[in-house]
């Protein structure tokens, strides 16, 4: 019986010294990947030449990239997998497929803040590409500094929300 405890506790031993071995390497993988995962700083972007556009294909991109999580229907670009900002979930905007209720409403956005010039176009392009400059708690997304979003992208939505929708 004596042997069998003697057996019994270094296999004990073992168990525990290569399940901490194990948990060590777990823990080490799990540092890595929450390393590569956690935010950079807030960064303030320049919103390049041209940004925004009149052009009806711009406008429709950033109503798409807009109003859905993905684009299933294949109108926007080569790549049907691509995640998009889905920004309905949270803002309502006049003519939106959908309506969300946790944001600012963004309705009649131009008439609103661009003509009243509470906002410019260079102030909506910042607050979508990195919401945190001037809210470091913005639950919002981050959209540039990830690369969620690129910015010919968060330009074509700049684009639909600044447009007069009438």
């Amino acid at each position: 019986m004596r042997k069998l405890c003697l057996t019994f506790g270094f296999i004990s031993f073992v168990s525990v010294f290569c399940f901490a071995a194990a948990e060590r390497q777990i823990d080490t993988e799990a540092y890595a990947i929450l390393q590569k995962d956690k935010l950079k700083p807030p960064a303030k972007f320049e919103m390049p030449n041209g940004c925004v556009s009149v052009d009806a294909k711009a406008i429709e991109n950033g109503r798409i990239l807009f109003n859905y999580l993905s684009n299933d229907s294949g109108k926007f670009g080569p790549d049907t997998k691509k995640q998009f900002g889905n920004c309905i979930a949270c803002h309502e905007i006049e003519k939106g497929d959908g309506y969300g209720n946790i944001g600012p409403s963004l309705k009649d956005y131009n008439k609103n803040y661009i003509k009243s010039g509470a906002r410019t176009h260079a102030w909506v392009y910042q607050k979508i590409a990195d919401p945190r400059i001037d809210n470091p708690d913005s639950v919002m997304t981050v959209n540039l500094t990830t690369k969620l979003l690129s910015e010919r992208e968060i330009c074509d939505i700049v684009s639909y929300l600044v447009v007069d929708k009438k």
